[in-house]
């Protein structure tokens, strides 16, 4: 008996083997399935980019409801917050009446880590509690890891009287000391 390999041979007559057929069907498939998950994952990281977060007139209050040189922690809904974002949807800045009609607005979050900072009226400092960021009265940086000072918001009384608030995103950046 002689040793000789045994070939099948499959007659090419224009058809697909029902292996390679359903190994096909699975690969379209696959890749199907694929893009349905991907697309909108992608979408949903690539979207800050795409479409930037309005930058919104949000009242906090009427303009006697200030004192003047008092600094006060006012909130508001965040314009670019998710509808199921919650209770994150709330944010807040520290408003500060300077005079008649002069108001400045510091941003709520150290520019540290993001870290919420807290105002000592009777240090006329910003303080965060995490890392020992400070900040003077006019929130530019006191000491401690902040790499600038607090971010301010564009204010403006309109004309029933009400004192509103520019609002922006919030962008971190994380500072490699």
């Amino acid at each position: 008996m002689t040793d000789v390999p045994h070939e099948t041979i499959i007659p090419d007559d224009g058809l697909v083997s029902r292996r390679r057929f359903l190994g096909r069907i699975s690969l379209a498939l696959s890749g199907l399935a694929a893009a349905v998950v991907s697309v909108p994952i992608i979408a949903y990281l690539l979207s800050p980019l795409l479409e930037a977060a309005p930058d919104d007139w949000r009242d906090v209050g009427l303009v006697d409801a200030f004192r003047i040189g008092e600094t006060v922690e006012v909130a508001y809904d965040d314009p670019s917050s998710l509808p199921w974002a919650g209770q994150t949807a709330r944010t807040a800045v520290w408003l500060r009446r300077t005079s008649a009609s002069g108001f400045t607005a510091f941003g709520l979050n150290c520019t540290h880590l993001g870290c919420p900072v807290n105002w000592r009226p009777d240090a006329q400092l910003f303080l965060c509690p995490c890392h020992g960021g400070v900040y003077y009265a006019d929130g530019s940086v006191a000491g401690g890891p902040p790499p600038r000072p607090l971010r301010q918001f564009n204010v403006r009384i309109v004309d029933n009287n009400r004192v509103q608030v520019q609002t922006r995103s919030l962008t971190q950046t994380i500072s490699q000391a």
